[in-house]
């Protein structure tokens, strides 16, 4: 007999299915996968849930030959959106399931792949800045000082002028290479709600833009409070929300542009190399022009900017922010939507026993339950 919390901490999608090829069971995964609850989507058809049309062919071969079934690098559309997927279908001998169905991301996969590349890389460019701004920052200090040094020693109003030129352009520099240290001290977390952190981000970039902007909210008020630096979370996510907002208005009027904040939960998520159950997703979509081509690769890396007048240092700091927190940052990106995604881990209590939901195998039919 398959232990029901075996089947619930499954990366694998695993969905049951009774003779109509109708939805008796799914796992988390699954509900992750297809984004419906098992709830929603009990009883229901799975022809209706994801679009497929050799998948419907090879369950009723399935069924009707009574023999395991493996397909490879089979495109499914979920919500019309495309994914690349294996799966594998077995007969089963139930009242209740005739066939389970296991579905595996294959985009996932290489996206897990990627993001640990991309995190190493990452890390090893962080390092390196880390080690150049200090090297910079020492002879800064000793320019700057030697320029007030002989600011107090001349008379001459046109001269003092050239002194304090150094002196300014020397904290300019100062700035910059804090900006590319970033902060030294490690996150204070504290229980936060994260629809603050976006309210206040909101607030902020309305202020900057006079109002002119529109800023689609779509949030899910479930999201239980997470752990996070309050502070430091309102700068990564307003370092996104104000590179959206700048390229916005770099292409169109500002009353052209949208900007959509979405929050959602993400079961069984994985971040670098590790599992989480449950993860806080952020979406901050805008309809600027979308990245460069050549830049999509590397806009993660310090000094790295698609503007002549930016830095490059924004959205750097904002994935190290993110990674302080344990989380992650990913990118798609078109002509007209482009869309950060953040994802931060929660810490929520396990379960109690008779909360988990109960394997396939002892659900009753709506024909067997009792009104």
């Amino acid at each position: 007999m398959i232990n029901a919390f075996v089947l619930e901490n499954l990366n694998t999608a695993i969905i049951a299915l009774d003779k109509e090829l109708r939805v008796s069971y799914m796992n988390h995964a699954a509900e992750a996968f297809l984004d419906v609850s098992e709830k929603s989507g009990f009883q229901l058809p799975l022809p209706q849930i994801l679009e497929h049309g050799s998948m419907v062919k090879d369950l009723q071969r399935a069924l009707e030959q009574n023999q395991q079934f493996t397909r490879r690098e089979s495109e499914i559309v979920i919500h019309e959106t495309p994914v690349v997927v294996d799966y594998t279908i077995t007969p089963l001998e139930d009242q209740h399931a005739y066939l389970l169905v296991e579905i595996h991301p294959r985009d996932r996969l290489q996206r897990i792949t990627r993001e640990e590349s991309l995190i190493a890389k990452q890390e090893t460019s962080r390092i390196l800045a880390r080690g150049l701004a200090h090297e910079i920052k020492n002879p800064l200090g000793g320019i700057r000082g030697a320029a007030q040094l002989l600011d107090k020693q001349l008379d001459d109003e046109e001269l003092s002028e050239f002194t304090q030129i150094i002196i300014e352009e020397a904290d300019r520099l100062r700035d910059l290479v804090d900006q590319m240290l970033g902060p030294i001290k490690p996150p204070s977390m504290n229980s936060l709600n994260i629809h603050e952190v976006l309210e206040r981000v909101i607030q902020l970039i309305h202020a900057e833009t006079g109002g002119q902007l529109t800023i689609i909210k779509d949030y899910d008020p479930s999201i239980p409070n997470l752990p996070a630096d309050r502070e430091r979370l309102i700068q990564a996510i307003l370092n996104l929300v104000r590179n959206a907002m700048q390229a916005i208005d770099q292409s169109m009027p500002l009353s052209d542009g949208q900007i959509k904040i979405q929050s959602r939960i993400s079961r069984q998520f994985t971040i670098g190399n590790q599992r989480r159950r449950l993860v806080c997703h952020l979406a901050i979509i805008d309809n600027g022009p979308g990245i460069p081509e050549h830049l999509k690769e590397n806009i993660f890396y310090p000094m790295i900017s698609g503007r002549a007048e930016g830095t490059g240092l924004g959205l750097p700091m904002a994935q190290y922010i993110i990674s302080q927190h344990q989380g992650l940052i990913e990118c798609d990106s078109k002509p007209g939507q482009t869309c950060f995604h953040v994802y931060l881990p929660l810490t929520v209590k396990e379960p109690s026993a008779h909360q988990e939901k109960q394997p396939f195998y002892s659900q009753q039919s709506s024909a067997d339950k009792q009104p």
